[in-house]
This record gives structure tokens, sequence and C-alpha cells, in this order.
């Protein structure tokens, strides 16, 4: 099952786990983000543990900046580790966005996003999780209007 960039980022937005979600979402859908080829999709909590263990050193003592990790750390610890996960690669120039889930593309286990060491991650807008609230309060408004208008007519 082929699962796109944008069906990823909006099941991203409504993780409340991930504490950077809005920008990681707002990388994946952005234009330039392309979809890396991953030879080992599959994968298991304790083996991305071990490895996000292990680059979260690395990525602090090459002043890396980076969004995601320590929430996916903190759910990787807590699942067993022989639990599968896939894991999908998005990359745009140096930025790189990892993205973990259950093998549906809906229950996300959690994302990483990070760059090169010593280098700022761009301006990323954040992808609004809120659109649905948007678009009812204009619909409220309009129905309001109409019963006005039935009412004096």
């Amino acid at each position: 099952m082929t699962i796109t960039k944008r069906q990823l980022a909006a099941s991203l937005c409504v993780c409340s786990h991930v504490a950077d979600r809005e920008r990681i979402a707002g990388f994946l859908v952005d234009e330039a983000t392309q979809a890396h080829v991953n030879p080992f999709r599959q994968t298991s909590a304790g083996a991305q543990l071990t490895t996000w263990t292990g680059q979260s050193f690395e990525l602090r003592a090459g002043r890396t900046e980076v969004l995601g990790l320590g929430c996916l750390l903190r759910v990787l610890s807590a699942l067993p580790g022989d639990t599968a996960l896939v894991q999908e690669l998005f990359g745009s120039g140096p930025y790189k966005a990892y993205v973990y889930h259950h093998g549906d593309g809906c229950r996300i286990a959690g994302a990483v996003l990070h760059g090169r060491a010593q280098m700022a991650l761009p301006a990323i807008k954040r992808w609004p999780a809120r659109r649905r609230a948007q678009a009812s309060s204009s619909a409220r408004a309009r129905q309001l209007d109409l019963f006005a208008y039935a009412s004096h007519g």
C-alpha cells in the first residue's frame, strides 16, 4: 500500500504526542520534499530505539537542530521491542524527515526532522490541522444568513 506524503502529514497533524507535528507535516507537504527509496521500510520499535538513541548523541554533539526526537524516543521506549513499524523517509536538500507508523499510514508512532550539523532548519510553514474548524465557521455564518433571509421573506 502506497501512502502519500499528504496522507502522512494529515495523520501526523492529529498526533497530540508529537510536539512539533505541524512543522514536520509542513515539511512533508512542501513541493521540494521528495520521498526517498527505503529498502529497509519494515522495522521494529526496538531497532529504532537503538538507532535513535545513538543518533540523539550524534545530533547533540553536532549541534544539529532536530524536531520530534524526544517524542519519538518516549514512544519507542514505551512500545514492546518487537512491535512492527514502517519507516518512511523524505528529504529536501540537506534536510531529512523520518515518519514511523504501524503499517497503515494512519497510526503514527512518531516523526523526526533534522538537517546537517550546525545548520538551522528552514523556515517551515505549519501545516494547519484545524482547516475544518474555519470551514465550519463560515458554513455556520452562511446558514445563519439563510435563516435570516427565510424569516424576512
